[in-house]
């Protein structure tokens, strides 16, 4: 399944700054990551998967649009599906992209 193309670009002009961001295909979607870690995803479902503090996850699904991430019908900890109406608006992506991008930082690097 492809990926959304025009969303991928917003994302990629989001973290064209950070050093250190590759992109990667994963997840059926394309990620942008960090240091070698995941950060978000452009999903081919549509929308985001973005890569959250477990400590900050139940914040993050409060938000519209946000849900817990399942794949082989398990949860993911610490990731978050995004739908694509939620992430529209240019203020939503950056904050998603941002949330991504803070908690990949906090990792070591791969």
């Amino acid at each position: 399944m492809a990926y959304d193309e025009d969303l991928a670009n917003r994302v990629r002009e989001l973290v064209g700054r950070e050093p250190g961001v590759t992109e990667r295909r994963m997840f059926g979607g394309l990620a942008m990551m960090l240091r070698g870690n995941m950060s978000v995803v452009v999903r081919g479902a549509g929308g985001l998967m973005v890569r959250v503090d477990p400590a900050e996850a139940e914040a993050a699904l409060a938000e519209p649009g946000a849900t817990a991430t399942v794949m082989r019908g398990r949860e993911m900890r610490g990731r978050v599906t995004v739908e694509p109406a939620a992430c529209e608006r240019d203020a939503d992506l950056a904050r998603w992209v941002d949330r991504g991008l803070r908690c990949a930082r906090a990792l070591r690097a791969k």
